[in-house]
């Protein structure tokens, strides 16, 4: 698949004057592929110069080249993955939602299973993963991938509500929140001491304090005033950008919405990619969009600078 960004006039809604920092860059967002039935999980890699994303209902991860432009399809079927992520090493670390596991992409493109039960229990259905500098890897279960085939395959619940998990280093699987309607999107802060988690139902995002493997605390952070969010991630500034149904909203660490990045469509997820770390990607119902920007993405755990 061959595709030829369309440019479109970026259009903001500012609500603090701290947001005149924050958006500056081209006056343009670039439609970067138009084909998918409903996007998620944006991921830049680096090493291969690309940005991988899924398909959910399509049951597939496409490829945009960041050198050609071209868009192809990295894998399919692909476990009706959601979100991605990678590790320490760059790996790909996936939330499989259909095979409710999460697994990780070895270089040789072999694919290992890092978490599928607890206590013999199947997942219901990984949606969302961060890995931190320990290298342990944090992941949200909502039941998105099995309360119809449209994203997964229908199946009952096995496990007793929707958590977030941490995989420690050595592969252990733990409960470290218990109290979400559905968990979604998820971030650390900069100096890891926070962990962000969207709860889309309940249409805000939680912040809680991280001490070695466990979480404290789950005040709310900031509630959605346009739908709800899903997919999150910070800035190098440690700002909290999230995807509603209207844009991307950013967030103050002190939690003022700054202001909107407004899109056409339904945004599900984003990141921040680029050899610079400062062009930020968005997937948006069927779309990928791009935007240039003067600033820069949080660093990834394997980046050591």
């Amino acid at each position: 698949m061959t595709t030829l960004a369309e440019r479109m006039k970026v259009q903001f809604e500012q609500l603090d004057e701290r947001f005149g920092e924050v958006a500056r860059g081209d006056e343009y967002l670039e439609r970067l592929y138009g084909g998918g039935r409903w996007l998620e999980g944006p991921v830049y890699s680096p090493a291969w110069r690309c940005l991988l994303f899924s398909d959910i209902p399509n049951d597939r991860v496409l490829r945009w080249d960041e050198v050609s432009g071209n868009v192809t399809v990295f894998r399919q079927p692909a476990g009706y993955s959601n979100g991605h992520t990678l590790d320490r090493q760059g790996r790909l670390i996936s939330c499989e939602q259909g095979n409710r596991r999460v697994t990780r992409t070895e270089f040789d493109g072999s694919i290992t299973v890092l978490a599928s039960h607890l206590d013999g229990r199947r997942l219901n259905s990984p949606n969302d993963v961060v890995v931190k500098r320990d290298g342990s890897i944090w992941f949200t279960d909502p039941p998105y991938g099995i309360t119809s085939n449209y994203e997964g395959h229908a199946a009952e619940q096995e496990i007793d509500g929707c958590h977030v998990y941490r995989i420690s280093p050595d592969g252990q699987l733990s409960v470290v929140a218990d109290d979400f309607v559905r968990p979604n999107g998820l971030a650390f802060s900069l100096d890891e001491s926070r962990l962000y988690v969207v709860d889309t139902p309940e249409r805000h995002i939680r912040t809680f304090d991280v001490k070695d493997e466990q979480l404290t605390g789950g005040e709310v952070f900031a509630p959605c005033e346009a739908g709800m969010f899903d997919g999150i991630r910070l800035d190098a500034k440690g700002r909290i950008w999230a995807a509603a149904h209207d844009g991307v909203h950013c967030f103050d660490p002190d939690g003022t919405l700054l202001g909107k990045v407004l899109f056409p469509d339904v945004v599900s997820n984003l990141c921040f990619g680029g050899p610079k770390r400062n062009r930020l990607f968005v997937t948006a119902t069927t779309s990928v969009y791009s935007w240039l920007l003067a600033t820069d993405g949080a660093p990834p755990p394997y980046d050591h600078r």
